[in-house]
């Protein structure tokens, strides 16, 4: 197996797998939006036995018989005794690993280039997989550091911003891509190449081809990321048979038994991959060679155009399709075994395996029974292959494609029409031409899984255009419809779908009416909808009108309400993301002194927002107009028990965000020496937080320190008188 093979099945500590690595608690280390960790209640709920914890620094212990998991825990430079768990984001690779990866490589023509770009101490490599992208980057890593096999590896969820070389002797790490959600600057690159020049080691970060990725990072880092592209096959097989097969004469002997028919298995778009696995069965051969014919059997890539012909002739067979699903799963083992497998499975799958229904027996859905001959089975799961229905409809699938959450990155195959925009000129003619047709999409829609938040957009985006394409005084009926569900995907369908109507000048009154009409609702869903609809574009576009449905949305955060509620926090946060900052702190400010429900709306939300924070930080650093207010704010939040963990959270990041940022610097300790100058119990546990952190460099440490070896001292704090509009500094 190749280094690149296997560096596809391993993650940077060898684990064998390419799951992404679990996510850290980021919200228990004080540096995440705490809404974007929702499944730490689940494990309560999943698993709710008790637990047993050991704390022994520095120990490992076993006290007896052990059932389930077993996890030791060092506590070092990374975690403080009775602070947080810190997860492991880097480990070194192996030594073998980087001498397989130097054995047989070809290098492709940008290598030199890459070996110079290098030399600045950090370099991008983007490409897709297989195409030899791991072994170029642990051969760039290994000359570079001249032929050191201290390497290590990094996960992509490793946060770059914060991150420092661990291992004295390390003289390379090779990054397993970026967070989703970090954004790198100028400043924090040129900290890197600091560090990696300290240290006398170099960084590669491997990047998928995204061009919209690659398209940031050359605009905002003023660097090219660049391009794995492999060398031709032939280029590829010639150096990884001589590293395979070292003796000449042999060598020789093989490429003759193959020369018939080896220009034609060197396709141009076989990748290193491939030609790794078409080298390992050559050398794999005896005295006398391989024989092309069987050689061609045995290869992976040539076998996937003999599957679909494998599974037609088996069309009509279960116990053969049983078997070869049997073989496939548990191929090596004893054929008693597999056989037995194979029986468990056809009896398993309860008559899905035949292709047609038996005369005089039922469907298997309504449980009527036939007289008539035998019929295709809608529940035979070979029925249809997706090539199949894709050229039934004039589609096809796209290559890949990278997508994102806000935790973890994975791979989509979009299916796309092969016309343009055909999938909107099907919808349009089937709406208005089959009356029936537009109920059964509607509940159809309404039925959509809920743990599949991503097809909300597309089925608003459905929603949205049919209001138009049925007209009439009720266009929204259907939309309304969805809003009134049960089903909060429905209602994020609902929302988004008015947005898209909103677009629409004949439409776009009635959404106004609508939205106003719902958030005077008694439903808290129809509530919940509007709120939804004005943190999406039509509210961003009107950001006065969607500030006023948002608070009579709002009722409170009981029950049902607190649905309300978030939609509410996360519409707010759309429009101070979307450039409304002054106009919703304004409406936030306005709010904290009307009623006990708008107060309490206005402190639940402002926490929230410290989760953007360049504007904050902007009104900070130049003492703008709204400053007073934002220091107001986090006063009030630091010093309410249900919000200081969030705002203590957000700071924190704050200052550590700006530990190589100087403008961010400036603004974070503006805000600190405000906070300093009257102490209650929240700006107090704020300080103590940052003086405990482990970071030396923490931005506005000596800003707490001071405050509270004043504390301590019993010393008064300046006080300044809060100015006329309610603000304080």
């Amino acid at each position: 197996m190749s280094a690149e093979d296997r560096a596809s099945a391993a993650g940077p500590s060898g684990s064998g797998t390419d799951d992404p690595a679990p996510d850290r608690d980021e919200t228990a280390s004080g540096y995440a939006d705490p809404d974007d960790v929702d499944d730490l209640a689940d494990l309560d709920r999943d698993f709710p036995g008790r637990r047993y914890v050991i704390y022994a620094p520095n120990g490992n212990i076993n006290t007896g018989a052990v059932h389930g998991d077993q996890r030791v825990e060092n506590v070092g430079a990374t975690s403080a005794p009775g602070g947080p768990h810190v997860e492991a984001h880097e480990g070194p690779i192996s030594a073998l690993e980087i001498l397989e990866a130097r054995a047989g490589f070809a290098q492709p023509e940008w290598f030199p280039s890459a070996l110079r770009q290098l030399d600045t101490g950090l370099l991008f490599l983007a490409g897709e997989p297989g195409t030899g992208r791991r072994t170029a980057a642990l051969n760039l890593l290994s000359q570079h550091s001249g032929h050191s096999v201290k390497l290590r590896a990094l996960d992509s969820d490793e946060d770059l911003s914060t991150w420092r070389p661990r291992d004295a002797e390390a003289r390379g790490y090779l990054v397993h891509g970026l967070l989703p959600t970090l954004r790198l600057g100028p400043a924090v690159v040129a900290n890197l190449r600091r560090l990696l020049a300290d240290a006398r080691a170099r960084m590669v970060v491997m990047l998928p081809h995204d061009p919209d990725l690659l398209r940031s990072l050359a605009r905002d880092l003023d660097l090219t990321p660049v391009r794995c592209v492999p060398p031709p096959p032939g280029a590829v097989f010639e150096a990884r048979l001589k590293a395979a097969v070292p003796d000449p004469d042999r060598r020789r002997h093989l490429l003759e038994r193959l020369r018939p028919g080896l220009d034609d298995l060197l396709a141009s778009e076989l990748v290193p991959a491939q030609v790794a696995e078409l080298v390992a069965e050559v050398a794999r051969a005896g005295d006398e060679g391989p024989d092309l014919a069987d050689l061609r059997r045995r290869l992976s890539f040539l076998a996937e155009k003999e599957v679909p012909d494998l599974l037609k002739k088996l069309h009509d067979d279960p116990d053969g399709l049983a078997f070869l699903l049997a073989t496939s799963v548990f191929e090596g083992l004893d054929h008693r075994i597999v056989r037995d497998e194979a029986d468990r499975l056809l009896k398993l799958a309860d008559g899905r395996l035949d292709s047609v229904l038996p005369t005089g027996g039922d469907d298997g859905q309504s449980g009527v029974v036939s007289r008539e001959a035998p019929r295709p089975n809608p529940r035979f799961v070979f029925r249809r292959s997706l090539d199949e229905l894709l050229a039934t409809v004039r589609a096809e699938c796209a290559p890949g494609e990278i997508r994102a959450t806000s935790r973890y990155t994975y791979t989509v195959e979009p299916v796309r029409f092969t016309r343009h925009r055909q999938a909107e000129t099907v919808l349009r003619h089937v709406w208005r031409q089959y009356g029936e047709l537009s109920r059964l999409l509607t509940d159809w829609m309404d039925t959509v899984p809920e743990k599949a938040p991503e097809l909300a957009v597309p089925l608003g985006r459905v929603v949205g255009l049919a209001a138009s394409w049925g007209g009439g005084r009720s266009a929204l009926k259907h939309i309304a419809d969805l809003a009134k569900s049960e089903r909060g995907q429905s209602r994020s369908a609902a929302a988004f779908a008015l947005s898209i109507a909103g677009q629409d000048p004949v439409l776009a009154s009635e959404v106004k009416y609508r939205l106003t009409d719902w958030s005077y609702a008694r439903s808290w869903r129809l509530r919940s909808t509007a709120a939804d609809a004005c943190g999406r574009d039509y509210g961003v576009s009107r950001p006065e009108f969607a500030m006023s449905l948002l608070r009579r949305c709002y009722q409170g955060r009981e029950g049902d309400e607190s649905r309300v509620a978030a939609a509410v926090r996360r519409a707010l946060q759309a429009l101070f993301a979307a450039g409304s900052q002054a106009l919703v702190l304004r409406h936030l400010a306005a709010w904290a002194d009307r009623s006990e429900s708008d107060a309490e709306l206005s402190l639940q939300v402002f926490p929230a927002l410290l989760w953007n924070p360049s504007w904050l930080q902007d009104q900070l650093l130049t003492d703008g107009e709204l400053a007073d207010i934002v220091i107001t704010f986090i006063r009030r939040s630091l010093n309410d028990d249900g919000l200081f963990d969030e705002t203590r959270s957000a700071l924190l990041s704050w200052c550590a965000s700006a530990v190589w940022n100087e403008p961010l610097r400036a603004a974070v300790e503006t805000l600190l020496t405000a906070l300093a100058q009257e102490m209650s119990l929240g700006e107090l546990r704020l300080f103590v937080e940052i003086d405990a952190d482990d970071n030396p460099d923490l931005a506005g440490r000596h800003i707490a320190q001071h405050a509270l070896d004043a504390w301590r001292r019993g010393e008064p704090q300046p006080y300044r008188p809060a100015p006329a509009d309610g603000g304080a500094r």
